[in-house]
């Protein structure tokens, strides 16, 4: 066992044919750290940024999700699976005779909020089951639609019957399933055909370590220029400084009256706090009721 406990994010760039799970029990035996998670699944096929969460960080992978991601696809237009990617059985076929600027039109028709109904073929639970043993069994179950955002939906490239495409959308967005949707409307059927995700929130495949490289230098023990610090997740939130007996209150996870800060703001009002040596404390929440800034969650820092 490690005689140290790591607590930070990895912006890992995740290979092809691996769960996101098995990207985090990787790292957990390379780190010998147990408290390791992933923020957001990507598919066993699909690859691109990955985040880790260690220690402390575990308990800010809900931020992470909550970001935009932005993802590279190629979609295969013609052809229908019923996982709604390539590794499914194929269930229709069709021919292609689509220009790219009806293909442009049918794709900017997504752009928005949209109601979208999870794949069977998904990790999301009916009955304490996850969907892909039901659909393993040849059972299929209404889905709830769920409401996600595609902010952007633009072709980059058609070279028939393979679509490129980036797309920037919501957290809890299936691709696969806007894929198949979108072979739907065009009325030749489509379904997945590659995957990469690009950016989740501010984190960028451009600064993703591969895996392997990963794990060679947890082994090594030279991971320390991989890590990055837990508070990057909230890094949408204003930064504060207190004082030393406001950090003990704060540690002790005791509301405040902070001076510096507004005493009526807006209920639900998040601010990041720092201790005078500049160590991240906790994420504090404005209490409208007490007129008092709460910690929502403090952090240890080893």
């Amino acid at each position: 066992m490690a005689k140290f406990r790591i607590s930070g994010i990895f912006n890992v760039d995740k290979p092809a044919g691996l769960t996101s799970h098995d990207v985090v029990v990787a790292i957990r035996r390379a780190s010998a750290q147990r408290r390791v998670g992933h923020a957001g699944t990507l598919d066993p096929t699909a690859t691109g940024v990955l985040l880790i969460c260690l220690g402390e960080a575990t308990r800010v992978a809900e931020y992470l999700m909550a970001g935009r991601k932005v993802y590279r696809a190629r979609i295969h237009l013609g052809v229908t699976t019923d996982t709604y990617d390539a590794t499914g059985q194929v269930l229709s076929a069709a021919e292609v005779n689509l220009s790219r600027a009806e293909i442009e039109r049918a794709a900017s028709s997504f752009i928005g909020q949209v109601q979208q109904r999870p794949p069977m073929y998904s990790a999301v639970k009916r009955e304490g089951q996850p969907l892909y043993s039901l659909a393993r069994r040849g059972i299929e179950v209404e889905r709830e639609a769920r409401t996600v955002e595609i902010y952007d939906f633009r072709i980059t490239g058609w070279s028939p019957p393979f679509l490129s495409a980036e797309i920037t959308c919501s957290k809890g967005t299936y691709i696969r399933s806007l894929a198949h949707d979108l072979g739907q409307v065009l009325g030749c059927g489509a379904h997945l055909a590659e995957l990469v995700r690009v950016a989740c929130g501010s984190f960028t495949l451009a600064d993703a370590v591969p895996l392997s490289r990963l794990v060679d230098s947890l082994a090594a023990g030279n991971w320390q220029e991989y890590l990055l610090p837990l508070d990057v997740a909230l890094s949408g939130y204003p930064a504060w400084t207190v004082d030393e007996e406001t950090a003990k209150r704060i540690r002790h996870g005791q509301a405040v009256l902070i001076a510096d800060l507004p005493a009526d703001a807006e209920p639900g009002t998040y601010r990041r706090v720092y201790s005078p040596q500049g160590t991240f404390l906790a994420l504090l929440r404005y209490d409208d009721s007490r007129r008092r800034w709460q910690p929502d969650k403090v952090f240890v820092n080893d």
